[in-house]
């Protein structure tokens, strides 16, 4: 199951790449779930099973074409977002880190830079801006000290997710800035939808990557996560109370612009080209402050 926001509202949605359609989830239930995400996550396992008993053709009758540029983050508004750091070991090393043993780095990116799949993103001026292409899972059902083997049943979905960064604030002293580099306007992109864990072949292995303007900047698989998705969310679950609609940033793997010699950033006319298997691409162009 796919399921996307068209201007704030959960859709369904079905077709082939590039011919998708959507059918309203309010109008479609009898306005049972949504319209909007507020509703739908914390409600997820009954609609699970109000779309596995729907009769054939049901959502067609409630169906419309999809346009993109319509298109937002997936779960909009979540109680918390959490961001993980260093989660692959080739991009540890060339971040000139160690491999977390016990948890990986943990920050937030801030909801206002939420966007979805398709946007134009402003370089902030004077900064360098960096890319990480990054799986993102959004969760389902509330998990409180969890283990690993209860992760996947309470997994709403994965999308794509962009941890767009902006360097020089990042990582100036005299404590680096994470959370406020990692979240200028547009800098959270993500989409172009949830698709459900049992729509892959195997959830913990996927690939990913970006290219920029065509030349392919990031590629890795998700089995290669230091941090594999079960452990990772079990292990913020002892800490924290994971809540419906949660949203959580994985891990990046080698390829980012910090860690090339000589060092590259993102340019205004740039198109940054994000993508995960089974789920889609996200598409940034990037323009100059004014």
């Amino acid at each position: 199951m796919r399921i996307a926001n068209v201007h704030g509202r959960g859709v369904i949605v079905f077709g082939k790449d590039g011919d998708e359609r959507a059918a309203d989830i309010a109008a479609a239930s009898g306005g049972r779930f949504g319209p909007d995400f507020g509703n739908i996550y914390p409600n997820w396992s009954a609609l699970r099973d109000w779309v596995a008993e729907l009769s054939p053709g049901h959502l067609r009758n409630y169906s419309f074409t999809l346009d993109r540029a319509q298109l937002g983050a997936p779960s909009p508004s979540p109680r918390q977002v959490f961001a993980v750091g260093l989660n692959y070991r080739a991009h540890a090393a060339e971040s000139g880190f160690e491999v977390p043993e016990h948890l990986p780095p943990v920050f937030t990116k801030y909801v206002s830079s939420f966007s979805g799949p398709d946007t134009t993103v402003t370089i902030p001026e004077g900064g360098n801006v960096d890319w990480e292409a990054e799986l993102v899972v959004i969760i389902g059902r509330e998990l409180h000290r969890a283990e690993p083997a209860h992760v996947w049943p309470a997994v709403a979905g994965l999308t794509a997710g962009q941890d767009i960064s902006e360097r020089i604030s990042q990582t100036r002293g005299p404590a680096p800035q994470f959370g406020l580099g990692k979240s200028f306007p547009g800098f959270s992109p993500q989409g172009p939808w949830l698709v459900t864990p049992d729509e892959f072949a195997d959830p913990d292995d996927v690939e990913l990557g970006c290219s920029i303007d065509g030349e392919e900047v990031q590629k890795g698989r998700t089995r290669d996560l230091v941090f594999p998705v079960p452990t990772l969310v079990a292990k913020l679950s002892h800490t924290v109370t994971l809540f419906p609609g949660d949203v959580i940033f994985t891990g990046t793997p080698a390829g980012v612009g910090l860690g090339r010699d000589p060092q590259r950033f993102l340019q205004p006319g740039e198109r940054l080209d994000t993508w995960i298997e089974g789920i889609g691409t996200l598409r940034q162009t990037f323009t100059a402050a004014e």
